[in-house]
């Protein structure tokens, strides 16, 4: 639909209007789509990027550790070590394996380093992709490369004292998949 501008305000719409001084105007429709994107943009949540980057802090703070030569990554010696960085169940599957296999004088299921699924690192290049998961929820997934390219994918949860891995994924399974296995 078109409508009359008079000659003293053409100048101002010229970039609306066509060259006889006459201004498009919108169909009502196209005015409600408009100010239904404008109230969904109000009452839909928000992308959670301070949730996205504090978890995306908490997987460089630990990747970090495993950078370069002779590094010596995250020790997981002692049970306020697995607490800080597992959530309560799995933490308390990897204190109660590794107690046990004190016990019986064994190695424990947990031999090797589970940030980086190795025993002996030089990790370079690494990449950290942080996705919402849910409601205080979401998946990182990291690759580096430890003589070849690897990728792991950590499930991790938001809990009062910050974020916890509840698992982690590699090619060949997982870390809860370890202790079940036993």
């Amino acid at each position: 639909m078109l409508a009359h501008v008079p000659e003293k305000w053409a100048p101002v719409f010229r970039d609306g209007a066509n060259v006889k001084g006459e201004l498009m105007i919108s169909s009502r429709r196209t005015v409600l789509a408009r100010a239904v994107a404008v109230v969904a943009g109000f009452l839909l949540p928000a992308p959670t990027f301070a949730q996205d980057a504090s978890a995306k802090a908490f997987l460089d703070a630990i990747y970090k550790a495993y950078v370069g030569k002779d590094t010596k990554g995250i020790s997981l010696e002692g049970d306020a070590a697995a607490r800080r960085y597992f959530e309560p169940a799995l933490a308390a599957m990897i204190i109660k394996d590794g107690k046990d296999a004190a016990r019986r004088k064994e190695v424990p299921t947990l031999d090797g380093d589970p940030f980086v699924d190795a025993q002996d690192w030089e990790i370079s290049a690494v990449n950290i992709d942080v996705a919402d998961a849910g409601p205080a929820k979401a998946t990182g997934t990291v690759t580096f490369v430890n003589d070849t390219p690897k990728k792991v994918v950590l499930d991790l949860v938001k809990l009062k004292d910050g974020w916890r891995i509840a698992d982690i994924h590699y090619a060949e399974g997982t870390l809860r998949g370890l202790f079940r296995k036993k």
